[in-house]
């Protein structure tokens, strides 16, 4: 009796360890987005103190790309990574951004002058080409920034109208403004005295504000009706290669003669 007894017990432990021995089974847990052991095992573990452990499993799975996406990527990146980084410039350092970017303008345009009109028997003129990398590092390139906030703020519409009013304040208040405080500090900075630059003005300023009427009004309107605010100095930069190319070979004529 005693034995049969025995013997059941003994039958019931084996078949337990035996179900408890089987390939552990495993649950997946949406909540904490991990798969986690159930069943007998776990009590055993417990019983041979194991700590039980879940397996970390991602939200979604990995996608690994090809390699064609991925260079298509980086190419993006090379494309769009200078862009990106200028952008976030004008937004952080608008006048330090601006002014740097008017100043490299006006040292190509300088450069590109006097590639057209010296002679080749004469070298390039370094202090000219840092007057006018200097003018527009200095004076341009924040006047830009302060005009076009102004202007946007006076008439902050984009309608015809509005775009022609813009343009009419640029061609009539900062333009003329700029061209004589242009010619001005570069014949002071050349040496001339108040004579000399009062007659290279009557010489000169009325001229390069007649050929400004010709060039300027069409760039202006594309700078007023269709680029926001923060990137017109940038825009109205680019416009002004050429014209600087012009400018600077007005700038370099010889004095003019004082009455």
């Amino acid at each position: 009796m005693a034995s049969a007894f025995l013997r059941r017990q003994n039958l019931g432990i084996c078949q337990n360890f035996l179900s408890s021995s089987a390939p552990n089974r495993f649950i997946y847990s949406k909540n904490n987005h991990c798969w986690q052991q159930n069943g007998p095992y776990s009590r055993w573990s417990s019983f041979f103190r194991r700590d039980a452990k879940a397996v970390d499993m991602p939200a979604t799975p990995f996608v690994f790309g090809s390699s064609s996406s991925s260079s298509s990527s980086s190419s993006s990146f090379s494309a769009f990574g200078f862009v990106g980084w200028y952008l976030g410039m004008v937004k952080s350092r608008p006048i330090v951004t601006k002014s740097v970017t008017c100043s490299l303008i006006y040292i190509a345009a300088d450069l590109t002058s006097q590639a057209i009109g010296l002679p080749s028997t004469e070298s390039y003129d370094l202090v000219r080409t840092l007057r006018m990398a200097g003018y527009g590092m200095v004076i341009l390139g924040p006047s830009l920034h302060y005009w076009f906030n102004l202007v946007s703020r006076i008439l902050p519409g984009r309608d015809i109208i509005t775009t022609m009013k813009k343009m009419a304040l640029g061609q009539t208040v900062y333009g003329p403004c700029m061209t004589v405080l242009f010619f001005s500090l570069n014949a002071a900075l050349q040496g001339e005295d108040a004579d000399e630059i009062m007659a290279r003005l009557k010489r000169d300023l009325l001229p390069t504000m007649l050929n400004g009427v010709m060039y300027w009004p069409l760039c202006d309107f594309v700078t007023f009706k269709f680029v926001p605010v923060y990137l017109q100095p940038l825009v109205s930069n680019s416009f002004s290669y050429l014209w600087t190319v012009y400018m600077t070979y007005m700038a370099s004529l010889e004095k003019a003669t004082a009455a």
